[in-house]
């Protein structure tokens, strides 16, 4: 059965009207996403490719981002939910979730982590903001690169029943090859019940030009000894995975690692898991 019977989910995708200063993370590798994303350029992407929904994902670290993508999904129902961004260490953070509170669409928050050093996610102020969200039944995302592991860790055990997600199964080396580390912080990890991975983001952090499909199983390999299939879920990453690949390859590496896998494993991994984890 395609994907597309399933009525997949991508946890995760962007949009932007793209500003150079704003989006200076955008590299001269990566030029080819120098320019604006919006939900009519990934709508005939996801119709070619069986995908029914997507949720949204920040990426400017404002309260104006999360508006912005709020709109977006009041104005295109094919969008079932979006992680925005607010300042976690604010003394006011209640405030603002109550805020966003009241609007069906938002589902939780993200800070980019991977830009910060790995005690940040660990200072008083930011745990403060944690502990708030599940009182208004936000999840929260976790983008971080393999040095944050150890702290993750930390930051995950204090808060038994927040929902939490790995985004981009935290960004291993796989351009260099490099996994041991990587791996066995995953699989400390993944012994919280209330963290879940997304299966993202992985072409960008192989080689570009020249990864294989075959580079990536060692390491779906081990998100799915460490997570197993009731607490992964898809994502394309699009359109940074633009930089690497097309959307068709993105979704393509991942159904063709699954193909031998049951249907109600595949129906978990492409649609159950975010539709719980969201409450989509």
């Amino acid at each position: 059965m395609s994907i597309a019977n399933i009525g997949c989910i991508d946890a995760h995708q962007h949009f932007w009207h793209y500003e150079p200063v704003k989006h200076d993370w955008i590299d001269e590798e990566m030029t080819v996403i120098r320019k604006d994303f919006l939900p009519a350029d990934l709508i005939p992407i996801i119709k070619g490719n069986g995908v029914k929904g997507t949720v949204a994902v920040q990426a400017d670290q404002t309260e104006y981002e999360t508006n912005f993508l709020l709109g977006l999904a009041d104005e295109y129902d094919f969008i079932k939910g979006i992680v925005g961004w607010v300042d976690l260490r604010n003394a006011l953070v209640k405030e603002r979730l109550a805020h966003y509170a009241q609007f069906k669409n938002i589902k939780g928050f993200r800070h980019v982590l991977q830009g910060e050093e790995p005690d940040f996610m660990l200072q008083p102020s930011f745990l403060n903001g944690i502990s708030a969200l599940k009182s208004y039944n936000f999840t929260y995302d976790i983008l971080i690169f393999p040095k944050h592991l150890e702290a993750t860790i930390q930051l995950v055990k204090q808060f038994p029943n927040q929902p939490f997600v790995i985004d981009h199964i935290a960004k291993p080396f796989i351009k260099a090859g490099l996994m041991d580390e990587w791996a066995k912080g995953m699989l400390a990890l993944s012994g919280y019940e209330n963290v879940f991975c997304k299966v993202s983001g992985m072409v960008t952090e192989a080689d570009y030009k020249q990864w294989q499909p075959n580079h990536f199983k060692p390491y779906l390999d081990v998100v799915v000894e460490a997570f197993g299939m009731k607490r992964l879920m898809y994502g394309s990453d699009w359109p940074v995975c633009e930089v690497a690949a097309s959307y068709e390859q993105v979704i393509g590496i991942v159904e063709d690692y699954f193909a031998s896998f049951s249907l109600a494993e595949k129906t978990q991994f492409f649609n159950q898991n975010a539709s719980t984890f969201y409450n989509l």
